[in-house]
């Protein structure tokens, strides 16, 4: 027996998390939809919690092997956590909307969502932690508030959790892909349909673990969906209009590489590391735009604008948009300049 079955068990928090499943988790057992819904506790820890009659499902206690079945109504008093809480960090931050459950975010780019793999300052997490005297800790000391997240090098709005009744409403959203998302990119290359989708499985590059590739389905492999709309073709170039349906691991970056069609300045993805105005300006370069040798975006030209969702305390429909960065924008007025066609 391992140390952690072996283990007290852990102590409980008073306020219990109500939950209603949602169609796709229909036959999921019970241990393991709660794992789906907080990464951050193991499976083992929610056993404990299930003999605890610490989780209810439908009022009653259940056992861990329940198969969950729609709209179920579940319980669950979380375990506490350590209170070894990530510290705060004074970094200003773009708060674009905020009342007593839930705050909006503009991340900017190159910044890290939570900490991991060596990368422990400079946080939006760290951020949150001196911005707010409450967020939501469901997710684990060091995703404070964390519902959702984006990738280092994409900037734009985010949702951010005060209580953790409220997280778990919000993130029942998001499973059940009720969340209306809309990205907007530039991508190299002129293409060729106005609107489009793709509909594939990802997973796990075989040899490069840090990437994702396109693949059969099977295995570890998941369903992703991209819907996108033109918005502006250039020359060389296109501005496009993004809408995931799922929230797959770098899953806009990967379908536009699919495609032919990656993300401008993707290191990963893309193979450049910046665009200069040079770049641009082509076989037109005049003598102004040869001196013109200035970067225009040295990360992925990728901007999460938009986010729609219902309120999770009042039920209320909200729609919040952030407008481009400075290097998205300047990207576009060379482009504008320069990649217009004839």
């Amino acid at each position: 027996m391992s140390d952690e079955l072996s283990s007290p068990p852990p102590e409980l928090s008073s306020e219990p998390i109500e939950i209603t499943v949602e169609a796709r988790a229909h036959g999921w057992r019970l241990d393991h939809y709660l794992c789906r819904l907080y990464p951050n506790y193991t499976r083992v820890l929610f056993q404990k919690a299930i003999k605890q009659e610490a989780v209810l499902v439908n009022g009653l206690a259940a056992k861990a092997a329940r198969r969950m079945r729609v709209n179920d109504r579940v319980s669950v008093r979380l375990p506490e956590m350590p209170d070894n809480r990530l510290p705060p960090e004074d970094i200003p931050i773009d708060i674009v909307y905020e009342d007593d459950w839930i705050a909006i975010i503009n991340k900017p780019s190159d910044m890290i969502v939570h900490p991991g793999k060596g990368n422990y300052a400079g946080t939006l997490a760290g951020a949150l932690q001196h911005h707010f005297d409450q967020l939501s800790d469901v997710a684990g000391q060091y995703r404070p508030g964390i519902v959702h997240r984006l990738d280092r090098n994409t900037s734009g709005i985010m949702v951010v959790a005060k209580d953790n009744q409220v997280h778990a409403k919000l993130s029942a959203q998001f499973e059940k892909r009720e969340v209306q998302k809309e990205y907007r990119a530039i991508v190299w290359g002129r293409m060729e349909f106005d609107s489009d989708y793709l509909d594939t499985f990802m997973c796990v590059h075989p040899r490069a673990r840090e990437k994702m590739i396109v693949c059969d389905e099977g295995g570890n492999a998941r369903n992703a969906f991209t819907f996108y709309e033109v918005i502006e073709r250039y020359k060389a170039f296109t501005y496009v209009r993004l809408k995931p349906r799922t929230g797959r691991t770098h899953q806009l970056r990967v379908h536009m590489q699919h495609i032919r069609h990656p993300i401008v300045t993707d290191r990963v993805y893309g193979g450049r590391i910046a665009l200069k105005m040079t770049d641009v300006s082509g076989e037109a370069e005049t003598a102004e735009a040869e001196q013109e040798t200035d970067i225009l975006i040295e990360r992925q030209a990728l901007h999460a604008y938009c986010l729609e969702f219902n309120h999770p305390q009042s039920g209320k429909p909200m729609k919040f948009e952030a407008p481009l960065p400075e290097d998205m924008q300047r990207t576009l007025a060379a482009l504008d300049k320069y990649q217009k066609e004839d």
